[in-house]
């Protein structure tokens, strides 16, 4: 049989699905560049693997993925005409930062051995999920095939920084919750974790410093050790994903006063948190610096948001500081930020804000500082514009508490709408979904998640032209099944109302 090759970029890969066959044509996301054949392969569970240099993250990533691969019993008389694996790694150093390269090659023969390269080690993991969704068990023959083989893969993410905001202040999330978000999250190539630890509601999270400070959470019983937290940013590092921490400041931070009720305004009026006095920015200066033991990640974020100022001009003694400073109420917003912002620069981390500290202050800020944008996309372009590096994640598209937004839309919300500038788009170091916890906690947190994030992690790895819906809902439904064969409660793609349950009996694939 001769085998014909066929060079395709990503847009000839989708004209594949229509085939309904299993394998690379089903990557999510989609990679970015891919060479196929027309050969099936098969592959065994006993397939021979190597990693050169042998690197333990690697090693574990394998154990993971060879579960997730090989999940029954094959026939003893099959044969596999792929007999090993091979990754390559350039770089031993396991640093994981914005800047780490995330690229990888993958090249799997119809006969031989399957072998990936990639300049680190979490290149590697990108290129490990990969493969184990390229396999796929044939229940009539009980043998595992990879199809349309030899495949040629060279894969990189379009951003750097692909997140998902978890909050655990609104509902308290356990931290095998946590783990189980953050494992899911690297199925679909997601880097990063922005860990909306605490809020006004609660506060649940220990700080050695100032040991009453989570005096604010929900019960005893809800409540983050600094060791569970070690462990789950290193649990996260190990899957590729980096840990940003977000202490909102100085608005929602009411949760704060229960344990020190004198870094806040009065007792009737609790935030924002008191400008006025060292104790509000020694306590600050301690809560950094505990976090940044734990939380390894360069940026740090602050918050900002949603600032009302009416309890600094109706309390007595912050409204006396106001005339003493001629200040106004916006004034001293920006020198709560500016003090903020210095504490986290002392502990070495690069700040981030939400969109309002850029509306109000614009380009008064340090220009290390990174917005994250939530009120309008549009705010995305003046960022990047002012030199400001920024982060989508609006509201009206990106927020999975909002459940009767559709897949479609979240597939569709391109950062670089209305950037044009080389320059500027540079500038955007990416985006995030939403998960705010008002209305979720541990009993249908993953079905809110999922599968509408996985839409956003495709925008935001593939290519910017893959964009047709039609094309990508094949591809979604099947990884949509991949999740709950992983034991991840996604919920049907098609539900007009998100986590809704399936409105009928049927296939995973056709909900």
């Amino acid at each position: 049989l001769t085998v014909i090759m066929k060079t395709i970029l990503v847009l000839s890969l989708l004209a594949m699905l229509g085939t309904g066959a299993l394998g690379a044509a089903d990557i999510w996301p989609l990679p970015q560049k891919a060479e196929s054949g027309m050969i099936t392969a098969t592959i065994r569970p006993n397939v021979a693997f190597d990693c050169q240099p042998h690197m333990d993250i690697v090693a574990q990533a394998w154990a993971r993925q060879h579960a997730n691969m090989f999940a029954h019993a094959d026939s003893p008389a099959s044969a596999a005409t792929v007999h090993s694996v091979k990754v390559v790694v350039a770089s031993q150093d396991e640093s994981l930062d914005l800047d780490t390269d995330q690229s990888y090659e993958l090249q799997a023969p119809s006969k031989g051995e399957v072998v990936i390269t990639a300049k680190t080690a979490y290149g590697a993991l990108y290129a490990l999920e990969t493969l184990s969704q390229m396999v796929a068990f044939n229940f009539d023959s009980k043998t595992y095939e990879i199809t349309n083989t030899p495949w040629s893969i060279v894969d990189a993410p379009r951003f750097r920084h692909r997140g998902l905001l978890m909050d655990t202040s609104r509902h308290f999330e356990p931290v095998k919750f946590v783990r189980r978000i953050v494992e899911s999250m690297s199925y679909a190539k997601l880097n990063v974790l922005h860990w909306h630890i605490v809020d006004t509601q609660s506060f649940p999270v220990e700080v050695p410093s100032f040991p009453k400070l989570w005096e604010g959470a929900w019960t005893p019983e809800e409540r983050f050790t600094l060791q569970d937290v070690k462990e789950a940013v290193e649990f996260a590092r190990l899957r590729g994903v980096r840990v940003i921490p977000e202490f909102d400041m100085p608005g929602h931070a009411g949760s704060w006063c229960k344990g020190y009720p004198g870094i806040c305004p009065s007792p009737q009026c609790n935030q924002p948190l008191d400008p006025t006095t060292e104790q509000t920015f020694t306590l600050v200066d301690g809560l950094i610096g505990d976090m940044t033991s734990v939380f390894t990640d360069p940026f740090f974020h602050l918050g900002g948001d949603e600032v009302s100022t009416d309890c600094w001009t109706k309390t007595d003694h912050i409204n006396k500081w106001l005339t003493a400073h001629n200040y106004t109420a916006d004034h001293a917003y920006m020198y709560f930020v500016e003090r903020a912002h210095q504490l986290a620069i002392k502990h070495q981390r690069t700040p981030i804000n939400w969109e309002e500290v850029f509306l109000h202050f614009g380009d008064k800020l340090d220009k290390s500082t990174v917005i994250n944008v939530w009120l309008s996309h549009a705010t995305l372009a003046k960022v990047v514009a002012a030199g400001y590096r920024g982060i989508l994640g609006n509201q009206d598209v990106w927020y999975l508490d909002h459940l009767a937004t559709t897949w479609e839309q979240f597939y569709l919300n391109e950062p670089f709408a209305n950037i044009t500038d080389p320059a500027q788009q540079a500038l955007v170091l990416g985006g995030e979904v939403n998960m705010w916890g008002e209305t979720a906690d541990g009993s249908d947190v993953e079905q809110t998640i999922w599968p509408r994030a996985a839409a956003a992690a495709e925008r935001l790895w593939s290519a910017r032209d893959i964009a047709d819906t039609k094309a990508a809902l094949p591809r979604l439904e099947n990884f949509r099944c991949l999740l709950l064969r992983r034991g991840i409660a996604a919920a049907p793609v098609q539900n007009a109302n998100a986590r809704t349950a399936p409105p009928r009996a049927g296939s995973c694939s056709q909900q």
